[in-house]
């Protein structure tokens, strides 16, 4: 007995609806319990100082220089032409903070820039203090409060 109707032969069929649904599942879980390392971060630890506050503080010139480009030398203003009156300008401090003379040791120019300021005045002065043959530079940050 021939229970089927029809002449020819059904082929099987493969359903893949429920082998992507299983695919999904296992792609989904492995996303979520992978921890990805962190390449760009270094490790690192700072080394500490244990150092004596200096016994004679060096010679410092101030100069300030605020967002609508004027220029203080220990807040005194100043103006000038060109980088080389500046310049003359460090070494005119320099001269009358130590008495007239020119100072023992290189004085120690400290940079008060506006956040404002533009960049090119600030290399105006650290162009003025190496034309004034003052090596040592540093600028003055104030401290970030929460």
């Amino acid at each position: 007995m021939n229970f089927r109707k029809g002449k020819g032969r059904e082929d099987p069929e493969i359903n893949l609806i429920p082998f992507i649904d299983v695919l999904l599942v296992i792609l989904i879980f492995l996303m979520v319990s992978t921890t990805y390392s962190k390449f760009t971060e270094l490790q690192i630890t700072l080394p500490t100082a244990d150092a004596e506050q200096a016994k004679d503080k060096p010679q410092q010139i101030d100069v300030t220089v605020d967002a609508k480009g004027n220029y203080t030398v220990n807040r005194e203003p100043v103006s000038f032409r060109d980088v080389a009156g500046l310049a003359d300008a460090l070494q005119n401090a320099a001269k009358a903070a130590n008495g007239g003379k020119a100072p023992a040791q290189t004085p120690v120019v400290v940079v008060n820039a506006d956040q404002f300021a533009m960049h090119q005045m600030v290399i105006h002065v650290m162009e003025a203090a190496r034309l004034a043959g003052y090596e040592k530079l540093t600028f003055a940050a104030q401290a970030g409060g929460k």
